[in-house]
């Protein structure tokens, strides 16, 4: 798992367009970077609405949002349409990223094991430093502790 101080691992993917997004083409900005298991589920429906919400206090905050999981552009778009959701969504199919970052683990669920997400969040500074890290991350009031956090690291 990333830790605080990291150097955030390069990742270049598609976005819900199919345009490829990579961490070096945003250097400069704040990244709330948050890794969620399935678009169109309950927990990461709620996140995902939040963050929306949220997102011209973050964009205030010179911060860009952008959500990861395993779900291919196609049902990420069919999910900001049914949702209308106004954040980006990166598609990491081969989960080689989310490897990479640490959040693609072991989970249990009913007695049965299997690689899953774990759901996490992220901020990264414009010098593409991990400055906070949210692990097995409850949804409820989530948004609410992130931007706090990004709000301290920048006073």
């Amino acid at each position: 798992m990333i830790k605080i101080d990291d150097k955030a691992p390069e990742f270049c993917l598609p976005n819900q367009d199919d345009v490829e997004m990579c961490l070096r083409d945003l250097k400069g900005k704040w990244i709330v970077l948050y890794f969620y298991p399935r678009d169109n589920t309950p927990g990461c429906t709620t996140e995902a609405c939040e963050f929306t919400e949220a997102a011209p206090d973050f964009s205030e905050l010179d911060a860009i949002i952008l959500g990861v999981s395993a779900d291919s552009t196609k049902k990420h778009r069919n999910f900001i349409e049914k949702k209308e959701l106004g954040i980006t969504l990166l598609s990491d199919e081969s989960t080689d990223m989310m490897q990479e970052y640490g959040v693609w683990q072991l989970k249990k669920n009913y007695g049965k094991e299997y690689m899953g997400i774990v759901r996490t969040t992220l901020i990264i500074n414009p010098d593409g430093i991990v400055k906070a890290v949210f692990e097995k991350v409850r949804v409820k009031e989530h948004v609410a502790k992130v931007q706090a956090e990004l709000e301290s690291l920048q006073a």
